[in-house]
């Protein structure tokens, strides 16, 4: 069975023809670096994150490239606060390096601790200047952009597909444009593609004078210069689609007169408790936050529970549903551990009853059935839970021979880990329990060294040492008893 991908373009599913067969080039739209990442940028790193390793799991190369931005008002508005907070005399551009270089470290390590693979290039805008300042110049000569002063904007008008992609026409679009902003522009719907520096504002030289891209040219330069003028997949939030992808297909396909990618993919977006998340409405959730109470394959298995397109509303009472949901999984993986070390037998020490071989084949066959489909997780997810129970109903079978029985046991937890790992499930159950019992002694080892480190006032070391532990998934609970460790996954 081919993968289908629902495009958004074409508003239908499509089977997914690479441009160049058995190799797909991705790009996604990355964060905008001002502040922390709450729970909704985790949906979307962890939805394109899954596509991504289903896509290598069927068997093809997938080069993946997922952007920065990191020059924006928003990044420039947090440099003014903390210039002002600072009283600091330096240029507010070292105040955006600042605001840039603390959020993308926060970044990366939430990344890592979701369970993320880092994409394989990673471009950040400023970086880009030469590439962003080319385009432009491009689409002024071809009469799809004009100048008025030092600021450069896309004519809208000259780009007759305009719409396309969030299904609109230009009236309907035009009836909400603000009429006041941005006065020196042709027409409301016209878009920065470059935009002149104001007081105090970072800048590059440019043709135009001093100034900065504007946000969609960015994307547009930097997925060309790396996957092509046309390549297989673009993916976002679906908050993404207008202005922002509508953008960056008009000034794409007007400077290359090609198709900027042949699928466009968006996830749902995430609510909290029913409504938007909001700091002022007091329901923003931090990255870093979730995962310190639950961990990553619990906030993973939550997200893989509703079809990546779909909106999907988060509560603590569901995320407690899926901690013990996972939960069935490890208590399986365990019992299947302490299965094999009291057998003591070789692998596959017999064949697997055929009827029992084409029960696990078939469970494994409809997972990846549902991934062809649109990358349905919840329905896949549902085959995996199906194998787990199939697999304790085998385990209590008191018909069943050892030998045997460590054949099925053995080879339903190779599936289990084969299909997991498509979700970035199941990281401890690799371990096995001998593992297992050595990384329980690492782990007190490294609590008694964190306390010596204490009582010696060392406590750089102390934090180095629980900052570690927790990256590996254990965090420290300190009580008058003493100190003792517990599993944030």
């Amino acid at each position: 069975m081919s993968i289908k991908i629902y495009n958004t373009l074409s508003r239908k599913k499509e089977e997914l023809i690479p441009i160049m067969p058995g190799r797909i080039n991705m790009y996604v739209c990355g964060i905008t670096v001002y502040d922390e990442c709450h729970i909704g940028h985790a949906r979307s790193a962890i939805v394109f994150d899954i596509i991504r390793r289903y896509l290598r799991y069927r068997g093809f190369e997938v080069k993946f490239v997922k952007n920065i931005t990191d020059i924006d008002d928003k990044i420039i508005d947090k440099a003014r606060t903390l210039s002002r907070v600072s009283s600091s005399s330096k240029p507010i551009i070292k105040h955006c390096q600042e605001v840039v270089g603390r959020n993308l470290k926060r970044y990366y390590l939430d990344m890592e601790r979701l369970g993320v693979s880092p994409p394989d290039i990673e471009p950040k805008a400023t970086e880009h200047i030469a590439d962003i300042i080319k385009m432009i110049e491009n689409l002024i000569s071809k009469g799809f952009a004009y100048e008025t002063g030092a600021n450069v904007y896309f004519s809208v008008g000259k780009f007759k597909d305009y719409g396309k992609l969030s299904n609109q026409n230009i009236g309907h679009m035009l009836s909400g444009v603000r009429v006041d902003i941005e006065k020196d522009k042709k027409d409301r719907l016209d878009f920065a593609l470059w935009k002149s520096s104001k007081e105090d504002e970072p800048y590059w030289e440019s043709p135009w004078g001093k100034g900065r891209p504007g946000w969609h040219i960015e994307c547009s330069a930097m997925s060309m210069k790396y996957l092509g003028e046309n390549f297989d997949i673009h993916g976002g939030g679906i908050d993404l689609i207008f202005p922002h992808h509508e953008n960056e297909i008009a000034q794409s396909s007007s400077y290359t007169l090609k198709n900027l990618a042949n699928y466009w993919i968006h996830n749902g977006l995430l609510s909290v408790n029913g409504e938007k998340m909001s700091k002022s409405l007091g329901n923003f959730i931090s990255i870093s936050d979730i995962l310190t109470d639950y961990g990553q394959e619990t906030l993973r298995l939550f997200f893989i529970s509703s079809h990546y397109a779909s909106p999907q509303d988060f509560t603590y009472e569901k995320l407690d549903e899926q901690k013990k949901a996972l939960e069935r999984f490890y208590i399986l993986f365990n019992k299947m551990d302490s299965f094999f070390k009291e057998a003591g037998l070789k692998k596959a020490a017999k064949d697997i009853p055929a009827g029992i071989k084409e029960s696990i084949e078939t469970l494994k066959k409809s997972f990846i059935d549902a991934m062809d489909d649109d990358f349905n997780s919840a329905l896949a997810g549902g085959s995996l839970f199906d194998i787990v129970t199939l697999s304790n109903k085998l385990f209590d079978d008191g018909g069943i021979l050892n030998d045997t029985k460590y054949s099925i046991l053995s080879y339903t937890k190779e599936v289990i880990l084969e299909l997991g790992a498509v979700f970035g499930l199941f990281i401890n159950a690799r371990e096995g329990l001998v593992d297992a019992e050595i990384t329980g002694n690492l782990v007190e080892f490294l609590i008694e060294l964190r306390e010596r480190a204490r009582n010696d006032k060392d406590f750089k070391t102390a934090d180095l040492i629980r900052d570690r532990l927790l990256k590996l998934g254990f965090i420290l609970e300190d009580a008058k008893e003493g100190t003792t460790a517990r599993r944030t996954r």
